[in-house]
């Protein structure tokens, strides 16, 4: 049994805890959050102990899931990993490139699995994508979109939508088309409530030439979670809350001089039906089996490093009007 803790039980918090109280190979040895009654609360909804403080949990644990605010990701996960623990961070991995890159060499020298909590990776409608594109099923991939909008979430306060939202569809892209040399944003503040931007529009430029378009707000009535890949054979289109794909294509038939009317192109769509499953499991059971099998994780550190770049490149970007380089 793989003795694990929960350190933060907010919105993330909670679920991871619910999670690992329901994995059959893992202990969950308990939960701390600076708030000790939120985690007394968790700890007797989900039959484990409370902790005070998540130095005193990491002397029980063999691996630890941080679930705490963004800015005290260093901190924390620095003392865990020299401790030897193995650590699954929520994204983004830290609050700055540079303590990203410091956790990154702890964990290589420490020998411990270092994963990050971009959830989408684990969506089984990525999976199919990224199976998809590899046995060459859709063609060639040559330029790529996303939509992640919503309204506000009273939850975040220390990063704007680029580092909370875009990094996610950042992480898919890199995933999908491989790394990225440049970026292009145009964001800014709407709500004058909150002192980081709400909206943004980001151009990627990735090393083999193609490039990529990610949309995210907090001002849209609506939630929507969506990718689109235009490929050289299909027009895919993939929903990440429903889990579907609808692959579309088209073909010429024979064309009618004296008839105008009708077009000579027959469009042919497929829906994917795919087993539904819960990214976030998917996410803490790869975690779990990268420590007994001693690999990688699906999600390394340097890949929650890399997407913070690219975040941080396109929060550049926005501010100062100009594409910023990927070093």
């Amino acid at each position: 049994m793989l003795r694990i803790g929960v350190i933060g039980t907010g919105s993330m918090g909670k679920n991871h805890t619910r999670i690992c109280s329901d994995l059959n190979n893992v202990e969950l040895v308990g939960v701390t959050d600076a708030n000790i009654e939120s985690a007394k609360q968790i700890s007797v909804k989900y039959n484990t102990t409370a902790f005070s403080d998540y130095k005193e949990l990491s002397e029980k644990i063999d691996a630890a899931i941080i679930a705490t605010p963004t800015t005290t990701h260093y901190e924390i996960a620095k003392e865990l990993i020299n401790k030897g623990k193995h650590v699954l961070i929520e994204k983004p991995i830290c609050d700055t490139v540079k303590k990203a890159e410091e956790i990154v060499k702890i964990a290589e020298k420490n020998n411990v699995v270092l994963s990050v909590g971009h959830i989408e990776r684990h969506n089984p409608m990525v999976k199919f994508v990224k199976e998809s594109l590899g046995k060459g099923d859709f063609g060639e991939l040559i330029t790529i979109s996303s939509k992640r909008v919503s309204n506000f979430p009273g939850r975040i306060r220390d990063v704007g939508v680029i580092i909370d939202f875009g990094v996610h569809d950042i992480d898919v892209m890199r995933y999908l088309m491989g790394d990225v040399i440049s970026v292009y944003a145009k964001g800014g503040i709407f709500n004058k409530q909150i002192k980081h931007e709400d909206y943004g529009n980001i151009l990627l430029t990735f090393e083999n030439g193609k490039c990529g378009f990610i949309e995210v707000n907090w001002l849209t009535p609506i939630k929507v979670r969506k990718l689109s890949l235009t490929c050289s054979e299909k027009y895919v289109e993939a929903d990440y809350i429903n889990q579907s794909v609808t692959v579309s294509s088209s073909s010429f038939t024979k064309l009618d001089v004296n008839d105008v009317y009708h077009s000579p192109i027959q469009f042919n769509t497929s829906n994917i039906e795919l087993q539904k499953k819960e990214p976030l499991k998917n996410e803490i059971e790869d975690f779990v089996n990268a420590i007994k099998n001693n690999k990688k994780p699906l999600v390394t550190g340097y890949d929650g490093m890399q997407a913070l770049k690219i975040a941080e490149a396109a929060t550049k970007s926005y501010k100062e009007g100009k594409e910023v380089k990927i070093k």
